[in-house]
């Protein structure tokens, strides 16, 4: 006895003819059913060419035939002209969706979506919906935002930091160089008490007369200079101070009122006759208004450099990234050629890396007389990421090229031996 022969169905050749009886029994139980045949009489042999249909569509047909649509739409829009073969495959694919679909009728809407793509390239489906749906903008809105809340306080912090630091270190400068010619003309004290200390050199000391060639008011009016620098550097220092906080302790905040402060950062009025006295007490105070302007100038150097050296780079980079996707951004969404991408963020990563990169150097020379900063050049490594990384490229190449040519031994002289 012959084993039965079993036979396979496959949705996109045509259905098997199916007897009476065997349809009868396929319709008594529906575990027999066969999925996706639409329920008709069977059609006569001569009609066996025609295409089977199927009442669900697969879900590719439905994502190709939205991605159609919107093509069409767009070519509609803009006066694109749309051959009447493409528009009616796509518009005999949406009537299918709702009644049946068969081989024909998705072949018919895949070469419409294909043409449509090619004809309307670079703008695709994808981006037509994002330009309706973008929430990119208000990511990159917000990144940049925080990193301007954070760049410009620290950035505007260091450049006062530093122009107040500079300042002081050439007033303590040139404050030496007086205190050094004004004891030298003078001379110094032999010990002046607390006394004549605290009263800010009204007390009488040992006199001194003036050297040669010395008047009497280019010493005054060197004294004043002198105690006009010492104002000068206590109250930057007060000022830079602030910048870290007040981490360091003031020398004169016991002064009470501005009877004390008077007496002890300005000459007394009038001056006495004996200028030594005065010029060692003017010493003392400066000693201590210089120890504290550079405490502060140290403190201060510290914490903004190594700001402005590790951190400051990288957001600057970070920064220069989202100026490269604002602008792109801005010209795809004219275009409505924007796609979101998952490179944006390793984007961003690279930046950081090659931001921080760039702050481990000094100042970037282009040209005889014209260097930018490192901060520049981060925001322009974060900008233009591509760039940075051809640099290396280049550099390492020229590394490799050096090493190899220093390995190979130099050709004979010409007519040696």
């Amino acid at each position: 006895m012959s084993e039965p022969k079993l036979t396979t169905y496959d949705p996109l050749e045509a259905a098997p003819e199916v007897s009476g009886a065997a349809k009868s029994g396929l319709g008594a139980s529906d575990d027999y059913a066969v999925p996706g045949l639409v329920d008709k009489p069977p059609h006569d042999t001569a009609t066996n060419n025609a295409p089977v249909t199927y009442l669900a569509p697969p879900a590719y047909f439905t994502s190709a035939l939205d991605d159609a649509e919107q093509l069409l739409k767009y070519a509609a829009e803009n006066g694109i002209d749309v051959d009447d073969k493409t528009r009616s495959s796509v518009l005999e694919a949406r009537a299918a969706v709702s009644t049946e679909w068969n081989e024909k009728t998705a072949a018919n809407l895949l070469a419409a979506l294909t043409k449509l793509a090619a004809q309307l390239k670079p703008v695709t489906a994808e981006s037509l919906r994002s330009f309706i749906n973008h929430p990119t903008i208000r990511t990159y809105w917000k990144v940049a935002i925080y990193l301007a809340a954070f760049i410009i306080p620290f950035s505007v912090a260091s450049f006062i930091s530093s122009a107040i630091s500079d300042s002081i270190r050439k007033d303590i400068a040139t404050a030496n160089d007086l205190a050094v010619k004004l004891t030298t003309q003078l001379g110094s004290a032999s010990k002046p008490t607390p006394a004549a200390v605290g009263t800010s050199g009204n007390a009488t000391g040992s006199s001194a007369s003036l050297p040669a060639g010395v008047s009497q008011v280019d010493v005054v009016t060197e004294l004043q200079t002198f105690a006009s620098l010492i104002r000068a550097i206590y109250s930057r220092s007060q000022q830079l101070n602030w910048l870290i906080l007040l981490a360091v302790r003031d020398p004169f905040s016991n002064l009470r009122g501005p009877g004390e402060f008077k007496n002890t950062f300005q000459l007394p009025v009038p001056l006495p006759s004996e200028l030594l006295p005065v010029l060692s007490g003017r010493i003392l105070v400066y000693q201590d208004a210089r120890s504290f302007g550079q405490d502060v100038v140290d403190d201060v150097s510290i914490f903004y450099g190594a700001m402005a050296t590790c951190i400051l780079p990288a957001l600057y980079a970070v920064l220069g990234t989202c100026a490269f996707l604002l602008r792109s951004f801005s010209e795809e969404m004219s275009r409505r050629t924007f796609v979101p991408s998952h490179s944006d963020s390793a984007r961003f990563l690279i930046a950081a890396i090659g931001g921080s990169v760039v702050g481990l150097f000094s100042n970037f020379t282009i040209n005889q007389g014209i260097s930018i900063s490192p901060l520049a050049v981060a925001f322009l490594v974060g900008y233009a990421v591509d760039v940075f990384f051809s640099f290396l490229e280049g550099l390492i190449q020229a590394f490799t090229k050096s090493k190899s040519g220093a390995g190979t031994p130099p050709p004979a002289a010409a007519g040696t031996r």
